[in-house]
């Protein structure tokens, strides 16, 4: 792997109210920026005028925040409609109500929340619509807080609202070390006499064995491996690889299965947008003939949390799944693997590490931590100048040995 270039820290210029040169400049928060699609280059840790709270909002100080696959996506620009740039990053966060704005009911200061963004979550202080704010329990700390919105309320609605798991069901679900993919493990159990084949990076295996029933390396021909297993098939395919594993996954499925694709991983292949893999994940995919799928008796669907709630207008319907959750995670049902946590000035290691496919379970921001020292490169013993003109004169000395003589 590619040793990461830490972002630098970029101030803001000091901003001073209109007609009052004395006045003291104005507050600043730490953020990480996007300055535009690319590489990880392209993030930057920056300083930004504080923000106050909007009528409807709430203003959170922020203690840990989320990263996701899609924040992979979104900085290399490979997502539908992506943000203009410099944009902050992050969709989710976890913290303390320290601003009510007007016409904003049901929290007060000091409140601890958790928040969903259509980005601006990677900051120190954001401003959240309080229709997407939520109160955490009181048992729950703020890391576990910012690891469940995203992944959690994914795997929640994947599961038991649109693919209807029920006891003695099986499933198929790719990336069963990652953030959703653990979710999904976690709430499988939840249900009895569940089957869950997996599949996950080799060097995953050891990490997640004890979450599946049946654990394959995705490199490996893992529809045939699980025909082994189960003739018929699965009842349910969990997808967010997308391209040929569509493919595979709709073969797999039993009469009466469901089949839901809920990302594209696919197409990051690299540290940058690459053309081909985009081109490929989709081209890969067959035609979905409606006709096809009556005769077999097949569903086909998808599922994207972020436009159901910020296109979809949503929010009820996910604070409800939301609450369930928070029922579920008091009573001990489900807990949230953290895989590591990082400070802002470190992001760049830590999405290196979540594109190398290296996390089992939440990679998380703390806006608080100290950025880990870098290794320094010892320094060369200096020469003096009377010991490099001796070696010239040795090499000048030197005469080639000639063959036979």
């Amino acid at each position: 792997m590619a040793e990461t270039q830490a972002p630098t820290v970029e101030p803001a210029a000091e901003a001073k109210p209109d007609g009052d040169a004395s006045a003291p400049p104005a507050k600043v928060v730490k953020s990480v920026v996007l300055t535009g699609f690319g590489g990880l280059k392209m993030l930057k840790v920056q300083q930004k005028p504080e923000m106050t709270a909007a009528d409807g909002e709430l203003l959170i100080r922020v203690r840990a925040c989320g990263m996701n696959f899609p924040d992979l996506m979104v900085r290399q620009g490979v997502i539908d409609t992506p943000p203009k740039t410099p944009i902050t990053m992050g969709f989710e966060c976890s913290g303390i109500v320290e601003g009510v704005g007007e016409n904003t009911t049901g929290f007060k200061v000091g409140d601890r929340v958790i928040g969903f963004t259509n980005y601006n979550a990677w900051a120190e202080l954001v401003s959240v619509n309080a229709n997407h704010v939520f109160k955490m329990p009181d048992n729950m700390s703020f890391q576990d807080g910012a690891a469940l919105p995203m992944n959690y309320v994914t795997a929640y609605i994947l599961l038991f609202d649109m693919a209807n798991l029920r006891k003695g069901q099986s499933l198929l679900v790719h990336s069963v070390g990652g953030g959703v993919g653990t979710a999904i493990t976690q709430l499988c159990k939840t249900v009895e006499d569940v089957t869950v084949f997996g599949t996950a990076s080799s060097n995953k295996h050891e990490a997640v064995k004890a979450n599946v029933s049946h654990i394959f390396d995705h490199n490996v021909d893992y529809a045939q491996e699980i025909r082994k297993v189960t003739a018929e098939g699965v009842d349910i395919v969990l997808d967010c690889m997308c391209g040929d594993d569509t493919n595979k996954g709709i073969t797999l499925l039993k009469p009466m299965g469901k089949y839901l694709l809920y990302g594209s991983s696919n197409i990051v292949t690299g540290e940058t947008k690459s053309f081909f893999s985009f081109a490929k994940s989709w081209w890969q995919v067959d035609k979905v003939n409606p006709i096809k799928l009556f005769d077999e008796n097949k569903v086909i669907g998808g599922f994207q949390l972020r436009r159901l709630l910020f296109n979809q207008g949503q929010h009820g319907y996910v604070r409800e799944v939301i609450e369930k959750l928070f029922k579920m995670y008091s009573a001990g049902k489900i807990n949230p693997t953290i895989d590591s946590v990082w400070a802002f000035e470190d992001v760049c290691d830590a999405m290196q590490k979540m594109q190398d496919r290296k996390n089992v379970g939440k990679v998380l921001l703390d806006p608080t931590a100290e950025p880990k020292p870098k290794a320094v490169e010892p320094e060369k013993p200096a020469v003096s100048a009377d010991a490099e003109s001796g070696d010239k004169q040795e090499k000048k000395e030197e005469k080639p040995v000639q063959d036979g003589k």
